[in-house]
């Protein structure tokens, strides 16, 4: 399906968390979906921004669209897979000669800027439930988790499918504040500049250092993360760290590393309002391809109370024995 694998990109793609559908989206789908299969191309060129159209004239658009229906039919239906990079909604799309890919990116006025249609792949990674090596708490000293737990209420991430178990901690003092004066510098905040270690021995696959440390109240929409370890343990479980301080990272990419060794300190980087961090174990290295898996740690104390192979929820206080 030669003609059908072009690719038309007119936008910059950044890395993003959101994975639910978005109305936009779901809008110019349905409207693509019915327009492509009338035949009435002019209407789907109607869709297109005004940059898609300099880039894909009408007559080009015909021809692509004509290109596709006449290889593989009709649209039987679209299913809403996830975000790619945080722009193109993924569709599965059932034709009538088989199953491809459609990435539409919609821009704020509802038009389409860009287009992709590519061969359907599964996710063939394999699945992962819960972590099976031993992990400690990736700190020292007693942290607060502010989101963690099975249920929107206690934990926003579960509707993101690679962080759907994920954690995000800081530190607080007796009041419950996690500052020390008036919370306007990083430095101010308990969390800022805390080692944060290895839960397990592992290799380090990705590495990102670099990334500014933002102002307290502000937030990174560039580089979500921020600046980010990912370990990978012997058992496949892909440990993600993400808002690291600038330039405090260790350790590097393909290094191998024990239980407790230090990777860098706590920062306030990516989509970060405050020193903290976040983290998960998923199936995979790519979060944009990845299912989050549920974490236990190994002997932590929970509100002071000894805790085995226990997984934390928002509101506890926890360490490690």
């Amino acid at each position: 399906m030669k003609k059908a694998s072009i690719i038309i990109l007119f936008i910059i793609p950044f890395f993003t968390f959101a994975q639910s559908e978005k109305q936009a989206s779901k809008k110019i789908a349905s409207e693509f979906k019915k327009f492509y299969n009338l035949e009435a191309y002019q209407e789907v060129f109607n869709l297109f921004s005004p940059e898609m159209k300099a880039a894909l004239p009408l007559d080009k658009t015909n021809e692509f669209f004509k290109g596709i229906k006449s290889q593989a039919g009709k649209i039987k239906h679209l299913e809403f897979i996830k975000y790619i990079n945080g722009s193109f909604a993924s569709y599965k799309t059932d034709f009538e000669n088989g199953f491809f890919s459609i990435d539409i990116s919609v821009d704020s006025s509802y038009k389409i800027n860009g287009f992709m249609v590519k061969p359907y792949k599964e996710n063939t990674h394999p699945k992962l439930v819960r972590n099976t090596s031993k992990l400690i708490l990736p700190f020292k000293g007693e942290w607060d988790v502010v989101w963690g737990g099975d249920t929107k209420e206690l934990n926003y991430h579960v509707e993101h499918p690679a962080q759907k178990n994920a954690f995000d901690m800081v530190i607080r003092d007796q009041q419950g504040k996690s500052y020390r004066t008036d919370g306007l510098t990083n430095e101010d905040y308990y969390a800022f500049g805390k080692e944060l270690i290895a839960p397990t021995d592992a290799e380090v696959v990705l590495v990102v250092d670099g990334i500014k440390d933002n102002i307290p109240g502000e937030m990174n929409a560039i580089y979500i993360p921020g600046n980010t370890v990912i370990l990978k343990t012997v058992n496949n479980e892909y440990l993600f760290f993400a808002h690291f301080k600038q330039h405090s990272i260790v350790v590097k990419q393909g290094q191998k590393i024990k239980q407790g060794e230090l990777l860098g300190l706590c920062g306030n980087s990516g989509n970060s309002s405050e020193a903290h961090l976040h983290f998960h174990i998923q199936n995979t290295e790519d979060m944009n391809h990845a299912t989050g898996a549920k974490s236990y740690f190994s002997d932590i104390l929970v509100n002071g109370e000894l805790k085995k192979e226990y997984s934390p929820i928002q509101g506890q206080k926890v360490k490690n024995q």
